[in-house]
């Protein structure tokens, strides 16, 4: 199986020559122009860990209902802990998505994390896999700064101690009574800055192409697929579009599915107003709003339906 879009090897950017990092800033910047999404290889995230982490996860959701509604806090809005089956759907979508998740935040940061004490082993080596993927993803963040000419640090240090997540989720067989429009994950953009997503168990993610059709993603090991998400579409003036994507429904009704995105977001008093630079790229004129991150996500996690107005 080959992969659908392009494939940037993470080892060139930080060890290669000027040249080689040029050319792999430059390929970035055109892959997220034209389809807002890219395939990285030789990332730094150990696939032993996140072998791993599949296997602490399907313990943590195989346990009884009851259990883990224990973990769900409905007043942390589902930034942390537990997200029961059908609560989320996508923006404008009116049937929920057939999936149940766990948030996982920075251990340094509030709220604090919810674990289950059931499984002990989900702390760990889910705290472990949330380092080395932020540890990839600033250095994306930093390709992503050389590729708009900002400095290099500028991603970096807005990312600083922010609400980034590690979303874990799992799509079990499609229940026999949902709704014939719904799907695991209906067609959506990320709210965030980019999304890491560590290879899913299996395929179904597929991406709307500029001309209406959907390409398919493979899920391929050792690989991390990269998108840029709503509010680097915001900051960018569209430049670096957030694309829509989703996940379909198996052929086989009973098969499970799993998968680790990964959410870079900004510190919530980041001002997400278009970059004049990318502004002048993109036409001349504001195509997006003036506004912070807090208040982008904020109003984002009303429409999903995890927040109340």
């Amino acid at each position: 199986m080959n992969q659908t879009i392009p494939v940037l090897d993470l080892q060139v950017f930080q060890h290669g020559d000027p040249i080689q990092q040029a050319d792999f800033v430059q390929t970035l910047k055109t892959a997220l122009e034209s389809l807002g999404f890219f395939a990285l290889i030789n990332h730094g995230v150990d696939s032993a860990l996140i072998q791993a982490a599949y296997g602490v996860t399907t313990t943590v959701f195989e346990l009884p209902a009851a259990t883990k509604a224990h973990y769900e806090d409905l007043s942390l809005h589902g930034q942390r802990g537990f997200t029961h089956f059908g609560r989320e759907h996508a923006k404008d979508h009116p049937h929920p998505d057939l999936k149940e998740f766990w948030h996982i935040g920075r251990a340094s940061a509030l709220p604090a994390n919810l674990w289950p004490g059931e499984v002990p082993a989900f702390q760990p080596v889910l705290t472990e896999l949330f380092q080395q993927l932020e540890h990839c993803s600033l250095q994306l963040l930093q390709a992503c700064a050389l590729a708009l000419d900002l400095p290099r640090h500028y991603f970096r240090e807005r990312v600083f101690d922010s609400p980034t997540l590690l979303r874990v989720i799992h799509y079990p067989p499609i229940p026999p009574e949902a709704h014939p429009a719904s799907l695991r994950a209906a067609p959506h953009q990320d709210i965030n800055l980019i999304t890491l997503l560590c290879e899913a168990t299996a395929p179904g993610l597929e991406l709307l192409q500029r001309d209406g059709q959907w390409r398919a993603i493979a899920p391929l090991p050792g690989q991390i697929i990269v998108d840029s998400g709503d509010m680097l579409q915001n900051l960018t003036n569209g430049l670096f579009p957030s694309t829509t994507h989703r996940v379909v429904n198996p052929d086989q009704d009973r098969e499970r599915r799993f998968s680790l995105p990964f959410f870079v977001h900004p510190r919530p008093e980041v001002d997400l107003t278009p970059l004049p630079q990318c502004v002048a790229q993109t036409g001349g004129a504001l195509r997006y709003p003036s506004l912070t991150a807090g208040a982008y996500l904020a109003q984002r996690l009303q429409e999903i339906g995890l927040s109340q107005a």
